[in-house]
């Protein structure tokens, strides 16, 4: 009898047990949007005229979702404004006015999952914003959008499903000596856990597989520098120069949209302005840890390493270069042309180094591994129609005539091929 009831109820408790695994994983399935593959997106393909927080091209994203009166609508405009526009919905024409009637790039290639992800990131972002200000230049306030990561719930859910397994097999096995020692059975005494070879087995399962993980993830981000800040000879703030005083990017990396690589300007540039400007009266200054910096000290920092003057106004010793430090490195087999984004893919600094304007200390923003690039290949739209460099892809003009298409994506014209960034 008891051995029935101990069957019983063994059996009971597998069945709870299977049912509630399956109500935990039928529930990740069906998980939340995910914002670290919102953020990526985001990055390639949103910055360069959407801030979260405030107005740039378009319009603040912070409480997008509640601007519109149906997700799905939100959902289409992402994908083709101008379908939406064609509805006569009241609040996208409304939008589209209030912008000069701009139209916003299509993504049609977005599924409604990858638009689900940007508005967790957004919603991330917006919920950070509400929390407080974040202190300007750190790398951590950029790391620290990752944190928001499924992985996270994995490993608690993981966790609380072990925690059950083993609960309910010592359950099973206090009824099973319990139902033996009422008909008189004789069952073995239990090996202990530390010398239970199936125990030990699955623990060195679990530790190589967590140490496999961890060894991949490494293997993974070798060599990447995303959020590198060094610190600089002088301290030299983007925040002020293109943020508060406007000057344009061009007008210091000027090689970017005529070569390969985006010079760092020499000394004689900085020169052309601060020839007049000695003395620093903009907003207070900090490092990345808060310490506060003296603007004028900097300046004549820059004094000394060329060999200025400045109260005689000439130049009185031989200058000397001031030794960067490089913050973006490729590696030395990947090919990147500056001028060939800047120029034939009218793509803003801002995609691939982040809101530089805001930036007192710049940090790699983007973490430039082959899949950020190649998701930015696959979504980032070429100036195909009037273009005459791409006429002899006379299927996609064929294509775009009989309105299969009505974009074309540098993915399709090659810009996934593993020689266009490497040979």
């Amino acid at each position: 009898m008891y051995r029935r009831v101990s069957i019983r109820l063994r059996k009971h408790f597998v069945s709870v047990f299977i049912l509630c695994a399956g109500l935990v994983l039928s529930t990740l399935t069906v998980s939340a949007a995910d914002p670290a593959a919102g953020k990526a997106l985001f990055q390639a393909n949103c910055a360069s005229c959407h801030n979260v927080h405030k107005k740039l091209t378009g319009p603040a994203l912070a409480g997008v979702e509640g601007r519109w009166a149906d997700k799905k609508l939100l959902h289409a405009w992402i994908k083709n404004s101008q379908k939406v526009l064609a509805t006569g919905d009241k609040y996208a024409n409304d939008l589209y006015l209030a912008y000069n009637k701009t139209a916003m790039t299509s993504f049609e290639s977005f599924t409604d999952a990858d638009i689900d992800n940007i508005l967790a990131y957004v919603a991330d972002e917006e919920k950070k914003g509400a929390a407080g200000p974040k202190v300007e230049g750190t790398a951590t306030a950029a790391a620290a959008d990752d944190s928001s990561s499924n992985s996270l719930i994995f490993g608690i859910v993981t966790l609380i499903l072990a925690v059950v397994a083993i609960i309910l097999m010592q359950i099973n096995s206090n009824l099973h000596k319990l139902a033996a020692d009422k008909t008189g059975d004789k069952v073995p005494e239990p090996v202990p856990f530390y010398r239970n070879k199936a125990y030990i087995a699955l623990v060195i399962v679990i530790l190589f597989m967590v140490g496999g993980y961890f060894t991949i993830q490494g293997a993974i981000g070798l060599g990447r520098q995303q959020d590198y800040m060094p610190e600089q000879p002088i301290f030299y703030s983007h925040k002020v120069h293109a943020g508060i005083n406007q000057i344009n990017c061009l007008y210091c990396h000027s090689s970017a949209e005529k070569g390969k690589v985006a010079m760092i300007p020499s000394e004689n540039v900085c020169m052309n302005c601060h020839k007049a400007i000695n003395e620093y009266t903009g907003p207070d200054l900090f490092t990345a840890e808060g310490k506060k910096v003296n603007g004028t000290a900097e300046i004549h920092k820059l004094y000394d390493a060329i060999g200025w003057d400045a109260s005689a106004q000439k130049y009185t010793k031989p200058g000397k270069p001031i030794e960067w430090v490089k913050i973006h490195n490729l590696p030395d087999h990947v090919y990147f042309n500056h001028s060939q984004h800047v120029v034939a893919g009218k793509v803003q600094c801002q995609t691939c180094h982040g809101p530089i304007q805001e930036m007192d200390e710049v940090h790699q923003f983007a973490d430039l591994s082959m899949g950020w690039c190649v998701n930015c290949h696959r979504t980032t739209k070429v100036q195909f129609a009037d273009n005459k460099y791409y006429s002899i892809f006379e299927k996609l003009h064929e294509d775009i005539k009989n309105k299969k298409i009505d974009s074309v994506t540098v993915e399709m014209v090659g810009g996934t091929e593993c020689q266009k960034c490497h040979y």
